[in-house]
């Protein structure tokens, strides 16, 4: 994955216009009145409009009993309140509706999520089915919810897809802004080791690219990106724990050769990569701005394939984690926040603040 996007050459199209010197007082106050969000592109303004009327649709494919159990309040704290374990959850989920409305719903997902990211979704729910056969009906691929928060189109709005092993939460906090974050994707088991599905691996790919960067080191890099000699046991930044990941510890990427910042990049990948395209060049380019020589990527536990492992991609606001321990380090979690975005924190605050000057 070379140049997938991530460089800023690569965005540069003719409608976009560099000014090399510092803009005018009357330009900032001009972009300042069309763009009370800070730097919201015409990309991200039309996300929202068709993530808008997908849950629009969705919403009116739904009775009254579903449609109260779906939409709740957007200021509910029911909205922060993310979790990938087995538990109850509200909202309405996909057992409850009837086909036409599980396509609607997935109609909805397809709005963020590119082909990629669907089958992500989906293998979630299979590995869910094959947890069923091993521990019986109280595992349930139809356990999974969707759940809109406020008034789809009217800011500040979201919704959020979750059951056991995921978890997905977008906000649209105000015009031109598209949170995608928390997303957590889990897979138990990692590797399917029996009947039809043997050999499935939903997250092996992000395995597969992390071993080679830590194969790819030299030695003085080896010891700058291992952190831990045991593995966690558990993503660190897992729902209001954040800020237990302390200060980014690892490998500067900024000390990496441009290739093996590539594969550190194809790992991100994995995440970011399952977005629609122009939610994709969004999220790039907040991943940019921070800087990519800042990242860092660190491991914790074995180098050995199957052994207990953890590795992570951490920066002033973005932290990819991976964690496989449990059940033999058969069992992974994963997860991407944006410490300053996730639930569409950073613009709702802006967003409150223009709406107490005003």
């Amino acid at each position: 994955m070379p140049h997938d996007g991530w460089h800023p050459h690569d965005e540069d199209h003719p409608h976009h216009h560099h000014h090399h010197g510092p803009p005018t007082r009357r330009a900032v106050l001009a972009a300042a009145t069309l763009l009370p969000f800070g730097a919201a592109s015409a990309q991200t303004v039309d996300a929202a409009q068709r993530i808008a009327d997908a849950a629009n649709r969705f919403l009116s494919s739904l009775d009254d009993g579903q449609r109260q159990k779906a939409l709740i309040a957007f200021d509910s704290a029911n909205r922060l309140d993310w979790h990938y374990i087995p538990r109850s959850r509200s909202g309405l989920s996909l057992g409850e509706m009837k086909p036409a409305q599980s396509d609607a719903a997935r109609t909805l997902f397809a709005s963020v999520l590119n082909e990629r990211g669907l089958q992500l979704l989906d293998g979630v729910r299979l590995l869910e089915g094959v947890l069923r056969e091993q521990q019986g009906s109280w595992r349930d691929p139809g356990r999974y919810y969707v759940s809109v928060f406020g008034r789809p189109g009217t800011f500040p709005w979201g919704w959020r897809f979750e059951g056991h092993h995921l978890s997905l939460n977008v906000a649209l906090p105000a015009a031109g802004h598209v949170a995608v974050t928390p997303f957590f994707v889990g897979a138990h088991p990692a590797t399917v080791r029996e009947g039809p599905n043997k050999g499935f691996r939903l997250l092996g790919t992000s395995e597969d690219l992390a071993r080679q960067i830590m194969a790819g080191l030299n030695a003085q890099q080896r010891q700058a990106a291992i952190i831990a000699n045991r593995s966690f046991g558990e993503i660190v930044a897992s729902p209001q724990r954040e800020q237990d990941l302390g200060s980014p510890r690892g490998l500067l990427l900024g000390e990496m050769t441009g290739e093996q910042r590539n594969l550190v990049e194809a790992l991100m990948d994995r995440f970011l990569g399952t977005l629609a395209p122009d939610l994709v060049t969004a999220q790039k380019r907040r991943v940019l701005e921070q800087g990519i020589a800042v990242l860092r990527f660190a491991w914790a536990g074995s180098l050995t394939p199957g052994e207990a492992h953890y590795f992570r991609v951490h920066g002033p606001a973005t932290v990819i984690e991976h964690d496989n321990t449990q059940n033999g380090a058969n069992h992974i979690h994963t997860v991407w926040r944006d410490l300053a975005a996730d639930f569409g924190r950073d613009a709702l605050a802006d967003h409150y603040r223009q709406q107490r000057h005003r």
